[in-house]
């Protein structure tokens, strides 16, 4: 069985994962990181029975115990340093917490590389957002022109979204988005034509009554394209993906970011 540490176990999409890890014959929870209910085993924390794991306050003592994959689902803040503190200490990572930008995956991939581990990141585990990623990336391809809006609740703290910023920067692998007026030749306000990531053009909407979604707006003339992508108010979509990501990580040297990787190439 793979030996998984869970960071951020009773958070919106940590809480759906760990619940499928422990229901699960292929992994066994050894470890869980949750500020709040530090000292609490987490089965009864997550209405299950006793699983004899108690939860820690900082990730250092959750990864005490031999582990094999560190499962990141907590705040922006700490990714980063939770990930590389895994990596010094030779576990493997999955990543589904957002935050991350295309510099810190590059100091990841080099670092795993190094020390032969693997590591996976998604800013979205869903394979229905995993597909439209994909037919994003394929429309590329052909049309010159695209933006990108993602929508949250009045709560999420980051903009944009680590979904809608991994599409940005893979989207500028497939070629250069085109803007018929540079963003600094606009009049008026130029924030108001979004932040610029890799190219794009992002919009962020954090408001009440929203939940997470995201589309990817594409142009011609006389005729356009939205590729969207709605997420329910559960986080079940999230839990499939991310195991997945932590069975193939045990076999993945270096880092391997986007579901749709591991689901279509």
């Amino acid at each position: 069985m793979i030996k998984v540490c869970i960071a951020g176990v009773t958070g919106w999409t940590g809480a759906a994962v760990a619940k499928g890890v422990l229901r699960s014959k292929e992994f066994q929870l050894v470890g869980a990181v949750a500020r709040k209910t530090a000292g609490q085993d987490v089965g009864q924390v997550l209405g299950l029975e006793k699983c004899g794991v108690i939860i820690k306050e900082d990730l250092a003592k959750a990864l005490a115990a031999p582990v094999d994959v560190l499962i990141e689902y907590t705040h922006a803040n700490s990714v980063k340093e939770h990930v590389l503190s895994a990596l010094s200490k030779k576990i493997r990572v999955v990543i589904g917490s957002s935050g991350l930008t295309g510099d810190d995956f590059e100091e990841i991939d080099r670092i795993s590389r190094e020390k032969g581990l693997g590591v996976i990141a998604a800013g979205n585990f869903s394979i229905t957002a995993a597909l439209a990623k994909k037919f994003s990336l394929l429309a590329a391809q052909y049309l010159p022109t695209w933006e990108i809006i993602d929508y949250a609740d009045e709560h999420k703290p980051d903009a944009p979204s680590g979904t809608t910023r991994e599409l940005a920067e893979q989207l500028a692998q497939v070629k250069q988005n085109t803007l018929a007026v540079p963003i600094d030749s606009t009049i008026g306000v130029k924030s108001a034509r979004g932040g610029t990531v890799a190219g794009a053009q992002l919009h962020s909407v954090r408001m009440p009554g929203y939940k997470f979604s995201f589309e990817t707006l594409f142009g011609l003339p006389d005729e356009r394209l939205t590729i969207r992508h709605d997420a329910g108010t559960s986080a079940s979509p999230y839990v499939h993906g991310t195991l997945l990501a932590t069975e193939k990580v045990m076999v993945t040297t270096g880092l391997i970011r986007g579901l749709d990787k591991l689901l279509f190439d």
